[in-house]
């Protein structure tokens, strides 16, 4: 672990991580108004088992229409843009309206990011573990870790897990993301930052 250290040390104080801390920034500004607050957490129901460039592309396209869009017109659009699992989500979306107005509220009543993560998890259809730690990453919360294949294969690749399992249950994500909480104290830095770097050296980019 401790050349892993190193290589996110080095990011950290090159160009990338200037623009991870710029990310962050910017994201933080997702929790000023309800409307920003929803089209996150729709993009987070359509990264689940897609690439995060398809859900940016949909939803830099769609505009208002994560609440405007009637199911059968927003899976539609879902279709018609290439994206694969354009059935389902579109139900979860129509589905997540229903705490349009109250989640800024709902959010910042709860006193831990790990409480915001399980409220999700339990009352937004569509959002898993991961999912629900990537929306609150994209609304300024980073306590959660986003545990993604490429954070999975980083983990392995530095034997910090064995094997690569292809999805986690709760007791199996927190067992896990306890672990990388062990190398974000080494590296005095938030489960969030943490992220981008670790990303960054899967795909070479920083997104959200």
């Amino acid at each position: 672990m401790r050349n892993l250290v190193l290589e996110i040390d080095k990011l950290r104080k090159s160009g990338v991580g200037a623009e991870a801390r710029k990310r962050m920034r910017e994201l933080k500004r997702n929790f000023s108004s309800e409307e920003k607050l929803f089209s996150e957490l729709c993009f987070c129901i359509l990264t689940a088992n897609e690439r995060a460039a398809k859900g940016i592309e949909i939803q830099e396209k769609i505009g208002n229409g994560f609440l405007t869009f009637s199911e059968n017109k927003l899976r539609d659009f879902l279709k018609n843009n290439g994206y694969r699992f354009y059935n389902v989500r579109a139900g979860y979306i129509v589905g997540a309206r229903r705490h349009f107005g109250k989640l800024k509220k709902t959010l910042a009543k709860l006193e831990t990011d790990e409480e915001r993560r399980e409220w999700l998890v339990e009352n937004v259809k569509g959002l898993g573990w991961k999912e629900a730690s990537h929306f609150l990453r994209n609304v300024g919360f980073n306590n959660c870790a986003i545990l993604d294949r490429h954070i999975i294969k980083t983990m392995h690749e530095n034997r910090m897990m064995h094997g690569e399992p292809k999805t986690l249950n709760e007791k199996m994500y927190k067992k896990y993301e306890k672990k990388l909480g062990t190398l974000c104290a080494e590296l005095r830095m938030e489960q969030g930052e943490l992220d981008f770097y670790l990303w960054f050296m899967k795909t070479g980019k920083i997104l959200k």
